[in-house]
């Protein structure tokens, strides 16, 4: 069967478009085969913005996204593959989806589906409420339970 990410990706960047809001995915840049501007670049993790408005010929294939989107003014060309897209979302909301793994890559590479640690470092409760993000940041993504 194959992988469902590009299809997911398409709907979510259509619904976003749909609802007036701008789109942007985070990219695992340490994936094989990403081409992006180095500098844009922090802990591994770039996020881009694919608004129609910011990016030209966006390409949303099945196997990877291409498109020519201007940093410092000059124009280049981005190629990212569907498996390196960790997450599509609204900026303005935040409403989006962190994308599954793919199933036969977990298995190839004899990885189980992605399970968040039970003892993670956030002291925070289940019923304790998000906290807001840090002042000057843009979206954030929430758990929908």
């Amino acid at each position: 069967m194959t992988s469902n990410r590009p299809y997911l990706l398409r709907a979510l960047y259509e619904w976003i478009n749909d609802n007036n809001l701008t789109p942007y995915i985070l990219v695992d840049a340490t994936q094989p085969d990403v081409m992006v501007p180095p500098s844009t670049v922090k802990d591994g993790k770039v996020v881009l913005n694919i608004a129609m408005r910011a990016v030209e010929s966006l390409e949303l294939g099945n196997e990877a996204l291409s498109f020519k989107a201007r940093f410092g003014g000059v124009s280049q060309f981005l190629f990212v593959p569907v498996a390196a897209v960790l997450a599509i979302y609204a900026q303005e909301t935040g409403q989006g989806m962190m994308l599954p793994a793919d199933e036969g890559a977990a298995e190839e590479e004899g990885l189980d589906a992605y399970e968040p640690d039970a003892e993670a470092d956030d002291n925070s409760g289940p019923d304790d409420p998000p906290k807001p993000p840090a002042p000057g940041k843009g979206g954030h993504l929430r758990i929908v339970k």
